[in-house]
């Protein structure tokens, strides 16, 4: 009779622990192949310590960590590119900020520079020669990383896209000494100060800080686009504005639209212009 009762108790927890299983969607094969395994261990046994065992609750099986907000995904993608991020507040982080967009780009061809901002001619010129460049096709001097150009030729192909100062080189791969120049057209030494303080921002949508900009890159350009034909093509081919306020800069992130929000980067509308931003 005894034997019978607790062959009886053994049935019942039995059955309450597959109900258990059954109802858990975080148990795994292994887990459940486990777990059957002990309950016949303890069948044969019918020991009290083994019941006592599946009377303790079953834990789910942790899952692996998996980048949930947009800038844990940015963080991710960005990774192989640029696996330091600057201290959130530093003059890095700012620039980063306002120009990382591009470092989500997959491809393994498109070569980044180490950092967000090249402190003079001389690193501007080394990380430039390492790169490999194409001509944009009907362009006089203009050139981009490969990949980029090959892009945006295919993206002109299919549309009428002019740059926007017509032919000129200063819309594509610039140096340090025409993005200097730039800087000083539209902000001064003061203004720079402001913005390493992180108590300037806006001037950062007009015009890249010395040796910050994504010209320097070979993987942005300036063009005249008026109508969403010509923008539409742009995005087929990787191409979209990361910057915001800056009208006419394109960025090459070399993906499809559909995939940016999975990369961790965020749609923003101004002034009926989409940007895509970095969400840190």
């Amino acid at each position: 009779m005894k034997r019978l009762n607790r062959r009886i108790k053994f049935i019942c927890i039995t059955t309450l622990i597959v109900f258990t299983l059954v109802a858990s969607n975080s148990i795994n094969h292994f887990s459940s192949l486990h777990n059957n395994q002990t309950l016949n261990a303890c069948e044969i046994n019918a020991s009290i310590a083994c019941l006592e065992l599946y009377n303790q609750p079953i834990l789910p099986t942790p899952n692996p960590n998996i980048p949930q907000t947009e800038q844990e995904r940015f963080l991710s993608a960005i990774a192989t590119h640029f696996p330091t991020v600057p201290q959130p507040g530093s003059y890095e982080y700012i620039l980063l900020r306002a120009y990382g967009a591009a470092f989500i780009d997959p491809e393994p061809a498109v070569k980044f520079p180490p950092t967000v901002v090249f402190n003079n001619d001389q690193e501007t010129q080394a990380y430039q020669s390492t790169l490999a460049m194409e001509k944009i096709t009907g362009t006089n001097n203009c050139y981009l990383q490969q990949s980029a150009a090959a892009a945006l030729n295919k993206a002109r192909s299919q549309q009428n896209i002019p740059l926007k100062s017509g032919y000129g080189a200063s819309d594509c791969t610039r140096n340090y000494a025409t993005n200097l120049r730039f800087w000083r057209k539209y902000a001064n030494q003061n203004t720079l100060d402001k913005v390493r303080e992180g108590k300037e921002t806006a001037i950062l949508g007009v015009v890249a800080p010395p040796g910050a900009s994504q010209h320097l890159w070979g993987l942005a350009i300036d063009l005249r686009v008026s109508n969403a034909k010509q923008r539409q093509a742009l995005y087929n081919n990787g191409w979209f504005q990361t910057v915001e306020n800056d009208v006419p800069h394109w960025t090459y992130l070399g993906v499809n639209v559909d995939n940016l929000p999975t990369l961790g980067l965020r749609n923003k509308v101004v002034r009926g212009i989409s940007y895509w931003l970095t969400p840190i």
